[in-house]
């Protein structure tokens, strides 16, 4: 059955369709949570979201977009709301001044204990710089590279053009590389041996 069967099922309180509903879509909407405002709130993130979809169900218009977009699109107001409520100072609407979807990343079997040790470290310090990104551009990067959206849909849900995704995200990546680039010469720094 396709998103829009689905959600009709949903509309005439089909609880079976609203289960299936949330089991193809719950994970995607944590991640996204998970990255725009921590663990803790997105649990809270994918319950609003779904709570959203069953009071209204029939504001979904599919000519707009998948469903996940839409779903998406919800979880982003929730996530807004955080955002403005532990006073962060750049909102996910703010102006972007400075004006090809990636693939999954494969993962491989690590060769050594140590393979799997700096593997760890690497992830971890990725996902570090992410979360300090403002959240305009952490958006366009969990839109776009964690959650492999194409611009399109990203750009529907962050409601703005086109462009400004790919500014955002060209931006993003450029302040992740320098965040990391400086990491990694902290970390040559305290490697280095006393002499």
């Amino acid at each position: 059955m396709n998103d829009r069967g689905l959600l009709e099922r949903v509309r005439r309180g089909d609880h079976e369709a609203f289960s299936r509903l949330y089991a193809l879509y719950q994970s995607a909407i944590y991640r996204y949570a998970a990255h725009m405002c921590g663990a803790a709130a997105a649990d809270d993130i994918v319950q609003d979201t779904f709570v959203a979809i069953l009071r209204q169900p029939s504001r979904y218009d599919p000519a707009r977009g998948p469903i996940l977009g839409y779903l998406l699109g919800i979880a982003r107001h929730y996530v807004s709301k955080r955002l403005a409520a532990g006073g962060h100072e750049s909102p996910l609407d703010a102006f972007d001044p400075q004006g090809d979807r990636g693939a999954a990343a494969e993962t491989l079997a690590p060769d050594t204990p140590l393979d799997a040790a700096t593997r760890d470290e690497l992830v971890a310090q990725v996902r570090d710089a992410i979360a300090s990104l403002p959240p305009v551009y952490r958006e366009a990067v969990v839109l776009c590279e964690l959650q492999e959206l194409d611009y399109a849909s990203a750009a529907a849900i962050m409601r703005c053009p086109i462009g400004t995704v790919r500014s955002r995200l060209h931006r993003a990546k450029a302040l992740l590389t320098a965040k990391l680039a400086e990491r990694h010469g902290a970390a040559a720094v305290m490697m280095r041996p006393n002499r």
